[in-house]
């Protein structure tokens, strides 16, 4: 078991305050006005802080998108982590809680979302960063396919990739839409649903009726 951190010292809470400041600062200039006009310093003034102060935490305005990815990811993880102590709960519940989970950090900040979402497809990051959501995903199917939930030739990794792309595409549609039609997590819910289940239907052939005249119909 690792070694709890050691509790920081007045400087170090002292410059974590600020971070913390210039960053939810951002975060609210990017809400209200969008990030490709917010400027470092509107940043800096919202945080109270001189312009070369930001520089000390952040190098670049793209070093906070950065960060809200980062800060999500460990929201994630952190909330996974706990779902999986419980143990006797299946598959499919800890997927419905991953999703969930996605819905309510985009729900509850819905304009920073929206906001930083844009800055962050127009930053490459899709692209460019770990697809960490892909791989929480997996880390759930792995574990329900080895207590027999999910058939043993599927590939964890491609599930979780289907997912998180699936994820990601719909949190496109549903951030730039003016009034979403369905909430965020029924749309993930749905989206689980399908993967879990396929889409084609079993139902039992319907029987040839005939037509009046003689010809067959289904």
């Amino acid at each position: 078991m690792s070694a709890e951190p050691a509790p920081l010292g007045r400087r170090e809470r002292s410059k974590q305050r600020i971070k913390d400041r210039i960053y939810t600062s951002a975060l609210s200039l990017f809400a209200e006005q969008g990030y490709d006009r917010t400027t470092i310093d509107q940043i800096a003034e919202r945080a109270d802080v001189a312009r070369g102060t930001f520089f000390n935490y952040f190098q670049r305005k793209e070093d906070l998108v950065t960060a809200w990815a980062e800060a999500r990811r460990r929201r994630l993880e952190e909330c996974m982590e706990e779902s999986m102590l419980a143990r006797d709960d299946g598959v499919t519940v800890h997927l419905e809680r991953c999703m969930l989970a996605l819905a309510e950090f985009n729900e509850t900040e819905r304009d920073v979302t929206a906001a930083m979402l844009q800055a962050w497809v127009k930053a490459g990051r899709p692209l460019l960063e770990e697809p960490y959501a892909g791989h929480v995903f997996a880390t759930v199917v792995e574990a329900g396919r080895r207590r027999g939930e999910i058939a043993v030739d599927i590939d964890p990794l491609r599930v979780g990739n289907i997912l998180r792309d699936s994820y990601l595409g719909l949190l496109y549609r549903w951030s730039q839409s003016p009034e979403p039609r369905v909430p965020l997590h029924i749309e993930l819910r749905e989206v689980l649903r399908i993967v879990l289940t396929g889409i084609l239907s079993y139902a039992r052939p319907t029987a040839y009726v005939p037509e009046p005249g003689g010809e067959v119909r289904a």
